[in-house]
């Protein structure tokens, strides 16, 4: 069929379905080909694990579970002579393109990155088109669960497959390059030092009553969404660093991180992250408008002085209408620094003139912004509080006023014990939280440097573990007992982090 011009036009491409195979749309090639048939690939063999283990092997909806997958596989490998899933970080590939992560597959893709990480499996390559049988004896030995270290399981699938016959698989272990791990952690770190150099530019600019550089406000926080997107646990990490005369700023930078880390793990797209972060890092700008002494005051605020403190979200809002007097910025930025202290019931500060229903982002900024204040060292609260006891009291308070949800999804990304905590081990040794467990039923095992043996003397810069170790017979090699105040052990925490 041609137009007026004489043009072929062509058919409109039909939306993929889990019923449409992967040859139904391979003629479009390269990497939206594999972005789409490595979706239904994901969808498939998520269902298929989710059948096997709901049901017997013999039953219809596992026999249909199982050909869905073996189709798609069998496709894909024809048309483009490999097959191949690998887990990197909080990624999947499929044939080297990363998927993307929307909310319609959170559940599948999670799922598979946890199930990769207890078995000890960094990639799964097809050689070969694989019968129904080998997919369905795969998907079984994948489902099982067991105690071991995920390198010890990895090694006793192997064995497993190779015993049953099944020869269609190539299975790797995650691979870990330490040149990039250290390139990595040296991104975060420049990242983190311009963000802080950047927020005390801005928050001083405003104070003077001057136009901030917004192209670099702009720089710093795409700098922080790329770097949450491709590596997050380095930048994370640097949250811990608790500088008491850089508080003001780091607090914005430490918030802007928190929330885009959290907006990743919803599923927000790249676009929404950066609105995400402009929001975040100018969460607090009214503090600019407050004057010093009262914010750095050490003793308990007059009437006249608490009201200048809880007038900063709206002296927020007159800073942002000023900064876009000459320079395009977001609305929702506006809107977040107005209820970022309002609480989901409405009973914080300001106090709204009518009903209103708290934006994403400011829910999300709220939550991010109490667990920072809360374990961080200020003029008013010279010891600060234990962050594990932060998240209990975030989760268990509803005077808090925080959305469950987000503090659910925030005790997911920083763990029961989040990165910072100085914990003591049974062992008698000293740790201090790296990150959290990538799996989701250890989230009270991290992963922890050990900084100091069982008589107390301290290690720098220690070695980390994983507390989900088991040994021999199966008993976990350490376990928390109690957290501790790192003054107490003259320990600083961010040396541990730089």
């Amino acid at each position: 069929m041609s137009d007026p011009t004489g043009r072929t036009s062509q058919p409109a491409m039909p939306r993929p379905t889990m019923a449409m195979s992967a040859a139904a749309f391979a003629e479009t090639g390269g990497d939206s080909y594999i972005r789409r048939a490595g979706r239904q690939l994901i969808l498939s063999l998520y269902g298929a694990l989710r059948s096997i283990k709901l049901y017997p092997v013999e039953n219809a909806a596992v026999q249909k579970a199982i050909e869905d997958i073996a189709t798609i596989a069998r496709e894909m490998h024809a048309s483009e002579s490999e097959m191949e899933l690998r887990v990197s970080g909080e990624f999947l590939f499929v044939n080297a393109t990363r998927l993307r992560l929307d909310l319609d597959n959170y559940a599948s893709f999670s799922h598979l990155l946890s199930l990769f990480r207890a078995s000890g499996v960094g990639s799964l390559q097809m050689t070969t088109p694989a019968t129904n049988k080998e997919w369905l004896i795969l998907c079984s030995l994948l489902q099982s669960t067991g105690q071991d270290a995920p390198h010890i399981r990895f090694q006793q699938l192997l064995g497993k497959l190779e015993s049953a016959g099944v020869h269609a698989f190539a299975l790797g272990q995650p691979t870990e390059d330490d040149g990039d791990k250290e390139k990595a952690k040296e991104r975060a770190k420049r990242t983190y030092s311009q963000s802080v150099a950047v927020t005390k530019d801005l928050m001083t600019s405003v104070r003077m009553g001057k136009s901030p550089s917004i192209k670099k406000i702009k720089r710093v926080v795409q700098g922080i969404v790329d770097q949450i997107l491709n590596e997050e646990t380095s930048l994370v990490g640097l949250t811990a660093i608790r500088d008491y005369d850089e508080y003001t700023f780091q607090h914005s930078v430490n918030v802007c991180i928190f929330s885009v880390a959290l907006g990743k793990r919803l599923g927000f797209s790249k676009l929404q992250l950066y609105d995400l972060g402009m929001a975040a890092l100018f969460h607090d700008i009214g503090k600019s408008r407050v004057p010093s002494e009262v914010l750095n005051k050490t003793g308990g605020l007059s009437d006249d002085e608490w009201r200048l403190i809880a007038a900063h979200p709206w002296l927020g809002v007159l800073s942002l209408f000023q900064v876009r007097g000459s320079q395009e910025y977001p609305y929702r930025a506006m809107v977040s620094a107005f209820e970022h202290h309002m609480k989901v019931d409405l009973t914080g500060y300001p106090r709204p003139v009518r009903p209103r229903t708290l934006s994403m982002f400011s829910k999300i900024i709220a939550v991010s912004d109490g667990f920072d204040a809360a374990t961080s060292r200020r003029a008013y609260q010279t010891v600060p509080l234990n962050p594990a006891q932060v998240m209990q009291e975030m989760r268990d308070n509803p005077r808090r006023g925080m959305d469950q949800v987000l503090v659910k999804a925030f005790v997911n990304l920083t763990g029961i014990y989040p990165v910072g905590t100085l914990v003591v081990l049974d062992t008698f040794e000293l740790g201090i939280v790296h990150a959290v467990n990538p799996l989701q039923e250890m989230l009270s095992r991290p992963l922890t440097r050990i900084i100091s043996d069982p008589m107390g003397n301290l290690v720098f810069p220690g070695e980390i573990i994983d507390l989900a170790d088991r040994d021999e017979a199966g008993v976990f090699r350490r376990t928390i007992i109690k957290t501790e105040n790192p003054d107490r052990y003259g320990i600083r925490v961010g040396d541990y982090f730089v």
